[in-house]
């Protein structure tokens, strides 16, 4: 693999993962054109990557959310709050891991990226905040982790249905993707270890420490903080109407070059 494509895949994967996007429409367009998905191994490093993007720029509220664990307080809250949405995915993917991956169409990708994309224009727009993350009670927390179940289907976006369903529960532009970041921590890694169990136990550990698995990860962890800083600064001005257009038109041009 490349440099410049290692680069390229580094590049979507960040902006996906962070994005309200669809990681899936952008992968299966880059097969399309010629431009080869990533190796497994690939994939773990560039989630890798990601997960250090979140854990360097959140670093100070996860030091804090450590140090007040056993405190009770908004920090303990989220913790726990983090803890709960967490567990509807683990579960779903558990069960459901095989049934997911036969969905893998550009269809659905399509319909799913416009679907939820016109879904985000609407809620954004419609619902106005009216509480903060301190607030958050474990059954909105419990709502979020549900809603994220639906990312298991290709084109929905994990990033973006989490953020839909927080702002739908009354929650501010910020602070919906901060929480559906923090929610990227345990979601992320826990991918990334079933990854690797699986690899572990089909004796290909050893991939893993290729030179490129380095280089994948360096460029994720770039890119992934660049657009995390992105996106906080540009919800603190304006909407997700714009993640709301690209979606739509991604999904059109899925649905283009595979009608």
């Amino acid at each position: 693999m490349t440099l410049l494509v290692t680069a390229f895949l580094a590049f979507i994967q960040s902006a996906t993962e962070f994005l309200p996007v669809s990681s899936s429409g952008h992968l299966v367009l880059s097969e399309r054109f010629g431009i080869s998905s990533q190796s497994l191994s690939m994939d773990v490093a560039l989630h890798v990557g990601t997960l250090f993007a979140v854990l360097i720029y959140f670093s100070q509220d996860i030091l804090r959310m450590i140090r007040n664990l056993f405190y009770k307080g908004d920090d303990q809250k989220l913790t726990i709050n983090l803890i709960i949405a967490t567990i509807p995915i683990l579960l779903a993917g558990a069960f459901w891991a095989e049934i997911i991956t036969r969905l893998r169409s550009p269809f659905i990708i399509a319909g799913t990226s416009i679907f939820y994309g016109v879904l985000l224009w609407i809620v954004d727009a419609t619902f106005r905040p009216k509480s903060d993350l301190r607030s958050m009670s474990w059954k909105e927390a419990l709502c979020i982790g549900c809603a994220q179940i639906l990312a298991l289907v290709p084109g929905t976006s994990r990033s973006g249905i989490t953020m839909t369903c927080c702002r739908a529960l009354g929650f501010n532009r910020t602070d919906s993707a901060r929480f559906s970041m923090l929610l990227s921590i345990p979601t992320i890694s826990a991918a990334a270890g079933y990854i690797l169990w699986v690899s572990f136990e089909n004796h290909s550990i050893s991939q893993f420490l290729a030179p490129s698995m380095l280089i994948g990860i360096s460029l994720s962890a770039i890119f992934g903080l660049l657009v995390i800083y992105f996106l906080m600064e540009w919800l603190k001005r304006a909407s997700f109407a714009i993640f709301a257009v690209y979606r739509v038109i991604l999904g059109l041009i899925v649905l283009y070059y595979f009608l």
